[in-house]
């Protein structure tokens, strides 16, 4: 994925469209949630969006004959597509979109729970069946909970993020062109918070809060990034990637917060749970040497990082230095 010449040095953003929504639901009487349900959310949609859009009925995707043109094989299933002549190592092509919950503490009141959809490239196209699957599933009720009612939809105005506008009246969807969200200016320093547990690996071993480095976190947005641009968009990311690492490598974490947080999620398709464990906490980083770094940690906010992204682990957002 060299084969033009870039300069690492200066700054570029990846071509990637997104589209950032927030459901809000309501639980019968004062009913509360607990637990992290981005396994859940993750599943139902499956089995929603299937009975949305399948009109075959094959009992394998993959002997239907329309495999590759299909909704839910696109966003849910994603064949990796014929004609990919680069990242053959992958052994799997990245979701088109995450779910994000509330992580168990930023909770709303009791009664009320929220889910965050983000949607990429061409998977922005098909904003409308995802939203529709997840209504339709949380009607049906999540593991553990009563059934939910979609009360709203929003969605981020990511000329502006932070602000966020209506798109739905219980009748019709209308969503906002999805865009790329523009980085402001580098600030001196700034904090990475991580919301769900960022899972990195080195071999065969997670990384913990002792090894962590901020190389580790930009190496996984890096090549997550890329895959998400060469799978969903017509314009793969070009850019000097050794640079890139290199320059990372020198970024040194200053005042780390970091910790190990266990999770368990049940595996519908093993039948038995599984350890789902990362790192949450907060450091800081200087970015002024290596600008050229900065549009890729703020992309990342919307993309995740890590292992477990599509069911919203490896959130984070970056906290700006108050101007005022």
């Amino acid at each position: 994925m060299r084969g033009t010449s870039v300069d690492a040095r200066a700054p570029v953003l990846p071509d990637l469209a997104i589209s950032h929504i927030r459901m809000l639901f309501t639980l019968p009487g004062n009913s509360q949630n607990r637990r992290y349900l981005g396994s859940a959310w993750r599943g139902v949609l499956g089995h929603a969006l299937k009975k949305l859009v399948c009109i075959a009925r094959c009992e394998r995707c993959e002997d239907c004959l329309i495999y590759r043109s299909c909704v839910y094989t696109y966003v849910f299933d994603t064949p990796r597509p014929e004609s990919a002549g680069k990242l053959r190592l992958y052994k799997t092509v990245p979701h088109p979109f995450v779910l994000a919950p509330p992580w168990p503490g930023e909770q709303l009141e009791t009664g009320a729970t929220t889910l965050d959809l983000t949607l990429f490239g061409r998977g922005n196209q098909y904003i409308a069946y995802v939203v529709c699957a997840l209504k339709e599933a949380a009607q049906n009720g999540l593991r553990g909970l009563e059934p939910l009612t979609l009360e709203s939809v929003t969605q981020e105005n990511l000329t502006a993020p932070g602000t966020w506008q209506s798109i739905y009246d219980q009748t019709r969807l209308s969503p906002l062109p999805a865009a790329t969200p523009q980085a402001p200016p580098l600030p001196e320093s700034l904090r990475i918070r991580l919301l769900t547990p960022l899972r990195l690996r080195h071999g065969e071993q997670y990384v913990g809060p002792e090894e962590f480095t901020f190389a580790d976190l930009f190496r996984s947005l890096l090549r997550r990034i890329s895959s998400l641009t060469y799978f969903h968009t017509e314009r793969p990311l070009e850019t000097d990637f050794a640079g890139l690492k290199e320059a990372a490598r020198q970024v040194a974490i200053k005042q780390p917060d970091l910790r190990w947080r266990e999770w368990t999620r049940y595996s519908s398709r093993q039948a038995t749970e599984l350890q789902m464990g990362g790192l949450m906490g907060s450091f800081t980083v200087n970015l002024g040497q290596q600008p050229e770094l900065w549009p890729f940690i703020w992309l990342g906010q919307w993309t995740h990082a890590g292992k477990g992204t599509s069911m919203g682990l490896g959130r984070y957002i970056v906290e700006l230095p108050d101007r005022s």
